[in-house]
């Protein structure tokens, strides 16, 4: 299989040399045509040795897509690819991964959750170029010390991923792609700058960006489809009420909306039409589907006084259960019995 030539943004080194640490491997790098994918998924949800923190790494031609999981469940996916790192969401990240099957490679490890939540950050943030200086690279941590920077550091060298956490310019722990066991961390890194034997430099990169220690999980497909049948419910029943006067607010306010809360464009596309996917936790579809659904009803109340209550009961019935632990009748002026 030919490599792939894509690199990491204003630097020499490819993607597809990118190691990240890890604790276990399950899975070795091995061609993704080799691998099932949704067996691999599942094995991490239920299986007992399978229901870890940890990551899948996808190296495709143009990119490098991670899985993020948290005890085996899915929670969210990023990119690094030559034009930057971002947030992925899962339906597309899993959909690069199988369109190309044939050319991409994979591996699937156990990770400290906290390492892969950096990970993650180090896509949402995104992670900050750091320059080193040409001469003296080993000068980041010094210099970082008198700058009495706190966060986490990215060091990158020949391909080996370390993130190291400073606190007030102080070192503090860190997670180490090809850490020998036993070896003091502070010689791990200090031959991240090392020549090799042939006195040629390693290829360097740094990057900066603020720890966390959570991810934010992302909304399933299911529960897309369940708020996007939701939105249409309470439109279709609404514009009963008011007489076939209610749809031309719905479109407006979806559309207005949507400029505060972008899940309200995929959930509030008509439902024969194909979305594109877009990143979005439940609290987010829950204040979309509120704000969208508050500022519909208050208008037919003027037509309908009385009747938002019994419009939202009628229309999310099926759903109460899934509505109510999301919090979304709370965000409501009115009281729904049932």
């Amino acid at each position: 299989m030919r490599h792939s030539t894509a690199r990491l943004v204003a630097t020499s080194i490819r993607l597809s040399d990118l190691q990240f640490p890890a604790s276990q491997v399950h899975v070795p790098r091995v061609r993704v045509l080799f691998v099932h994918l949704d067996n691999l998924l599942h094995f991490a949800k239920v299986d007992r040795d399978g229901k870890v923190d940890g990551y899948v790494a996808a190296v495709l031609p143009d990119e490098l897509v991670l899985l993020f999981l948290r005890e085996g469940e899915l929670v969210s996916a990023g990119a690094i690819t030559p034009l930057g790192r971002l947030v992925l969401p899962v339906t597309q990240a899993l959909s690069h991964i199988r369109q190309e099957s044939e050319r991409g490679e994979l591996t699937f490890v156990d990770a400290p959750f906290e390492q892969v939540a950096w990970m993650y950050q180090s896509c949402a943030a995104p992670a900050e170029p750091r320059t080193l200086e040409t001469d003296r690279p080993e000068s980041l941590f010094p210099t970082l010390q008198k700058e009495q920077y706190s966060g986490v550091v990215e060091l990158i060298s020949n391909g080996r991923v370390n993130y190291v956490r400073l606190e007030d310019g102080k070192f503090t722990g860190g997670y180490f792609a090809g850490l020998v066991e036993d070896m003091p961390v502070a010689r791990h890194i200090g031959q991240l700058f090392a020549r090799d034997s042939q006195g040629n430099p390693p290829e360097l990169a740094a990057a900066l960006f603020a720890p966390i220690d959570e991810i934010p999980p992302q909304a399933s497909v299911e529960l897309f489809r369940i708020y996007r049948e939701q939105f249409w419910a309470i439109s279709n029943v609404a514009d009963r009420e008011a007489g076939g006067e209610a749809m031309k607010h719905v479109h407006r306010l979806r559309d207005l909306v949507a400029k505060l809360h972008p899940a309200l464009g995929v959930i509030g596309a008509p439902p024969d039409r194909e979305t594109t996917p877009v990143v979005a936790t439940e609290r987010e579809l829950t204040l979309a589907l509120a704000e969208w659904a508050g500022q519909l009803l208050e208008h037919i109340e003027i037509v309908a006084p009385g009747s938002a209550p019994d419009i939202l009961r009628e229309a999310t019935a099926e759903q109460r259960f899934v509505l109510q632990r999301a919090g979304f009748y709370e965000r409501l002026p009115w009281t729904v019995n049932w």
